[in-house]
């Protein structure tokens, strides 16, 4: 544990805070991760993570809420590993100002998601015009805003007028990922999928197809596991030829890869060169999706693995070797959302020229008053940011 401070006192129940510091380190090894973090009572609690080299400024934020009565707050800085120096400078916790930031976003939105129009009339007499309403009325949401849809919210037609009046993009829960679709090598099983299809296009909703490869080892199964390097080859190439070929023109867009900086497995069984050969073949085969990359805790500055500087390092090496990626997601997963640390990841993924979409927004406090309040931070900050062409919600049953 490094330098750390008591403020039991200075931390009110259900308030955002939002952390801010400057760190550097020397005689290292390599490179190493620091937190700011919390002991809530006998609760670890995360205040941002960086990774960072010798003798360089780094900046770290991050945020957290307490939301339940503690006897104890203690914040530190853990890490670097033992006999590493730590220096530390302009360290700083203050409460967020939301309403202050949303009067900020709403002038943003007005600038990039609205224009003027002008209204022309024919075959009119204008003298006739004088003192003639017009009344517009708008029929449609052309801005995509989507959720979550699993097979048995089909069930519950007051879920799906709900649905159907408030989304207009759709994905799947589980029903496309390959744990579902084939659970026993070689048996595929893609009728709950064809069903949510079925429904979201008889009520005209975009759906994005997620996922095709799940990089994390703990969602690939044991039979895939088990198979040796030309196995595993054969079985990526008839998961994607299977798939697209299915439902080639059907899913405007597909996760080709998903949380590929959490997870390796193929990756590591299979290297570099098969994740572009991944996104090559499902263009091929489907030349009219967008491919996306997918991940989750880019955008809230609590995970050094996918920090957006890692991201687009990642996306850049498939992008040099000829890997077609059509777009950049980020699942939005945030405990307690500060909108400058969301906005500033998105301000460095926008320099790659691709559309960012939020792909599996959600929010996790106990309390459903902080829970709108959080949906509505990151509603906000993707609305109001010119990089951000979509966003879909991950759990439809909380926004149900």
């Amino acid at each position: 544990m490094g330098p750390a401070q008591m403020i039991t006192e200075k931390v009110e129940l259900y308030l955002t805070y939002q952390v801010s510091a400057w760190v550097k380190i020397k005689q290292a090894s390599g490179p190493q991760s620091v937190n700011v973090a919390l002991g809530v009572d006998s609760q670890w609690v995360n205040g941002g993570q960086v990774e960072i080299s010798n003798d360089i400024w780094h900046e770290i934020g991050g945020s957290f809420r307490i939301e339940k009565q503690a006897a104890k707050v203690m914040i530190y800085l853990q890490g670097p590993a033992a006999g590493v120096d730590l220096m530390v400078a302009g360290l700083q916790i203050f409460p967020v100002d939301r309403r202050a930031r949303f009067r900020h976003l709403k002038r943003q939105t007005e600038k990039i998601r609205k224009q003027d129009i002008i209204l022309k009339f024919s075959g009119l007499d204008s003298s006739n015009l004088l003192g003639t309403s017009v009344r517009i009325r708008q029929l449609q949401n052309s801005f995509p805003f989507g959720s979550a849809i699993l097979r048995p919210n089909m069930d519950n037609e007051g879920f799906n007028d709900f649905f159907v009046k408030n989304f207009n993009w759709a994905v799947f829960g589980n029903e496309l990922i390959r744990y579902w679709t084939e659970a026993q090598q070689g048996n595929f099983n893609y009728k709950d999928a064809d069903e949510l299809l079925n429904f979201c296009t008889q009520n005209n909703i975009q759906v994005r197809g997620h996922c095709i490869f799940w990089e994390e080892v703990a969602t690939v199964q044991s039979s895939v596991q088990s198979l040796n390097k030309s196995e595993l080859m054969t079985a990526v190439q008839n998961r994607l030829t299977g798939l697209l070929t299915r439902y080639k023109g059907m899913f405007k867009h597909y996760d080709v890869i998903n949380e590929m900086m959490h997870g390796s497995f193929y990756l590591d069984r299979l290297g570099k060169d098969n994740c572009v050969n991944m996104f090559t073949t499902a263009h091929q085969l489907d030349p009219s999706a967008f491919l996306f990359v997918n991940d989750c805790h880019v955008e809230d500055g609590s995970d050094s693995r996918s920090s957006p500087e890692k991201y687009i390092e990642y996306i850049h090496h498939l992008q040099e070797h000829g890997a077609p990626v059509g777009g950049i997601g980020i699942h939005g997963h945030i405990d307690s959302p500060v909108g400058p640390i969301v906005c500033s990841a998105l301000d460095k993924l926008s320099i790659l020229g691709l559309p960012i979409w939020f792909t599996e927004v959600d929010v996790s406090s106990d309390n459903e008053y902080v829970r709108a309040d959080d949906l509505e931070v990151i509603l906000r900050e993707a609305y109001a940011h010119p990089a951000v062409e979509g966003k879909c919600c991950g759990d439809s049953g909380s926004c149900y």
